[in-house]
């Protein structure tokens, strides 16, 4: 299907939008592509990771056969996202940069600067799909294993009337094959992973740089201490992984996790084994934001993900002003205040919010935190 006017397409270095631009073109679309560079900083092997995706971009382009060109989002990606991002850690929560990424820029900066171009619409390489039949719905990619509504759940349909995801429909072996088709240079590079600017980096290394690192005592839920924690921003809810206590003698010999932080005192709260303290029964959202701008009804029930990947949750929502309280149905592992929480009906993205609290199924005792 041949759409009216020009499509600008972002080109990230990555296979996904590689193909999506070239599906575009061989539809016969009058198709720009555009680099956006977000982050300007070298890894820890001196290599700027920016300037490999721009190269890998730029080939793209020429063997499509469209024009190029690159556009810095530097100030506003710093300015936008990564200042809350930092606030966010320092509050002790665990936020999520790239949904605010796509809402701040890849949809609102660049979609500005795309609509300066003459473009019509701005597409990318997005696993997601547009129902634009009545109004604009966010639907699920067909490939649900890389569906990517999850990081989509705060844009407007304003922002989504604008947008295109020409791969949505495909799976993402099929998403290879076009590819590699048409022989892209791209076209077995491997996907990038972790978060949008950091990258594959080591991520506590990487916030030493913003944030200094303030160590302290990392207790258990009866308050005695079984070690020391880096600071309490490195650490998340459920986390298993680098608490470097697994060695201990004593106990029952199961893994330690992270089930709470003591801000006040700056000490983590860690206990032996899943227990109910790491579990929740509900949370709540200052702020809760609808694709179509406003919520289904008063309260109402549907499915939720409270992190990226995690199967579909059933829950009933309750609103209150902008925010929301959400009950689970069954009781949810490690809920994280700061990610979000992200709500469907069936295939339709409704839309999300940061999570602000949750309740515990087994509240910590109080006097851990005097």
């Amino acid at each position: 299907m041949e759409l009216d006017g020009r499509i600008v397409i972002g080109l990230s270095g990555g296979v996904d939008s590689a193909a999506a631009a070239l599906i575009l073109k061989e539809r016969g679309q009058d198709v720009v592509g555009v680099f956006m560079k977000n982050w300007d900083e070298q890894d820890e092997n001196g290599a700027c990771t920016a300037e490999e995706d721009y190269a890998d971009a730029r080939r793209v382009a020429e063997q499509i056969g469209i024009p190029f060109y690159s556009v810095s989002f530097v100030k506003e990606y710093y300015d936008r996202v990564f200042e809350y991002f930092l606030d966010e850690y320092k509050k002790g929560r665990t936020p999520n940069p790239d949904i605010l990424c796509n809402t701040e820029i890849k949809f609102k900066a660049f979609l500005e600067l795309a609509l300066t171009m003459d473009a019509k619409l701005l597409a990318t390489g997005h696993y997601a799909r547009l129902d634009k039949t009545k109004g604009t719905r966010l639907l699920r990619a067909r490939d649900t294993g890389k569906d990517q509504t999850y990081f989509l759940a705060g844009l407007t349909e304003a922002q989504l009337e604008k947008a295109l995801f020409p791969i949505g429909e495909l799976e993402k072996s099929e998403v290879r094959a076009i590819a590699e088709r048409a022989g892209l240079v791209n076209a077995k590079k491997k996907d990038s992973t972790g978060v949008c600017f950091i990258g594959e980096r080591n991520f506590k290394k990487f916030l030493m740089q913003f944030l200094p690192a303030q160590p302290g005592e990392m207790i258990d839920t009866r308050g005695k201490v079984v070690g020391r924690h880096d600071g309490l921003m490195y650490y998340t809810m459920g986390q298993r992984r680098g608490l470097g206590i697994g060695g201990m003698n004593e106990g029952s010999g199961e893994s330690w996790f992270v089930v709470g932080k003591d801000m006040k005192n700056n000490r983590l709260i860690v206990q032996q084994g899943e227990h109910e303290e790491l579990f929740s029964t509900a949370l709540t959202v200052s702020k809760l934001h609808f694709v179509s701008g406003e919520a289904p009804s008063k309260s109402f029930r549907c499915t939720a993900k409270f992190r990226y990947r995690q199967p579909d949750q059933s829950v009933t929502v309750t609103m209150n002003g902008e925010g929301a309280h959400i009950d689970f149905d069954e009781p949810q592992r490690a809920v994280t205040p700061g990610q979000w929480a992200v709500l469907y009906d069936g295939e339709v993205c409704l839309g999300g919010g940061a999570i602000d609290e949750v309740r515990p199924l087994k509240a910590l005792d109080e006097s851990l935190f005097k």
